[in-house]
């Protein structure tokens, strides 16, 4: 899995070598970021998380793109309203190259779909992840890609981690949430020997940013003191009810209602990832900077 994780880092990373400048600079021409989307258990909003946050990227006017890496229960085509003719299954079988499942959509990014309801791929030979690595370079002309991975830790999960740029982890308030999100980051750090893996955690679905807090602080805490490793904090989305309203509509909530709490978390954690300030007249500028008033940094 090592080598397959540093290959796909290699692919995608579009490093330069000396050696061969043109190999790989020439085939890309530029450095595309990777994000990758995990979280301990099913059910923490990690696909609404991802795709939402591509969104955002889009409005910055990044070209992105949303790999469903999920090789079971796929649900990103299913959030965006769009029924794929053809997804990862078919390019695992070889069926269909990578650039064949690139799917637009209406809302400025790009997604590739994944293999829903394929159980016996959800955990893909070494041929397999491979052949898949190998077809990834189809992806690099984005400027971000972001992957939003199965539940729980997998040899599949564990290679895009270790290949990424950014990690989040995304949990929920709940205790078993919480409890799994320092479960895989456990796992990661006993699998994955990468001292500068840059983990980074979202607290979803929170009532205030002090829930936020505690429960990032704690989570935080225990990984530096029992596994000596440095996770930050990266933000919180509030519980909002436009989001569960715009999954069943099968519209992102950041297109359904851009001025609402949980669009206006969503955005700030780009804004933070990218190190730059959202500059808006009213709506989600105007939400911000309110919270910031009444609440502090909405990251402190």
């Amino acid at each position: 899995m090592e080598d397959q994780a540093e290959k796909l880092r290699e692919i995608m990373k579009n490093r330069q070598s000396p050696e061969s400048p043109n190999e790989i600079q020439g085939v890309f021409g530029k450095k595309t970021k990777i994000i990758t989307v995990a979280s301990g258990k099913g059910g923490v909003g990690k696909t609404n998380v991802s795709t939402n946050l591509a969104l955002a990227y889009a409005k910055i006017g990044k070209k992105v793109i949303v790999l469903d890496a999920d090789l079971g229960l796929a649900n990103v085509n299913v959030v965006m309203g769009m029924i794929p003719k053809y997804n990862l299954y078919h390019v695992i079988r070889k069926q269909k190259t990578m650039k064949e499942v690139i799917l637009d959509t209406d809302y400025g990014i790009q997604i590739v779909a994944g293999a829903s309801g394929f159980s016996k791929i959800a955990n893909l030979t070494d041929e397999e992840r491979e052949s898949f690595i190998t077809e990834l370079t189809e992806l690099s002309s984005a400027d971000i890609i972001i992957i939003d991975t199965s539940a729980g830790v997998s040899s599949n999960v564990l290679s895009f981690v270790e290949a990424a740029d950014e990690v989040l982890i995304v949990t929920t308030p709940e205790p078993t949430a919480i409890t799994d999100a320092y479960g895989i980051i456990k796992i990661i750090s006993t699998e994955i020997d990468d001292l500068d893996l840059d983990l980074k955690l979202i607290i979803n679905r929170v009532a205030s940013v002090t829930e936020a807090k505690k429960i990032s602080q704690r989570v935080i805490n225990i990984a530096g003191q029992f596994l000596n490793l440095k996770v930050d904090y990266l933000g919180f989305v509030y519980e909002d009810p436009s989001v569960p309203s715009s999954v069943r509509k099968q519209i992102p909530f950041m297109v359904a209602d851009p001025n609402g709490k949980a669009a206006g978390c969503i955005q700030h954690i780009v804004g933070r990832l990218e190190n730059i300030e959202y500059r808006e007249g009213g709506g989600v500028g105007k939400f911000i900077r309110k919270l910031l008033g009444k609440e502090g940094s909405l990251t402190t």
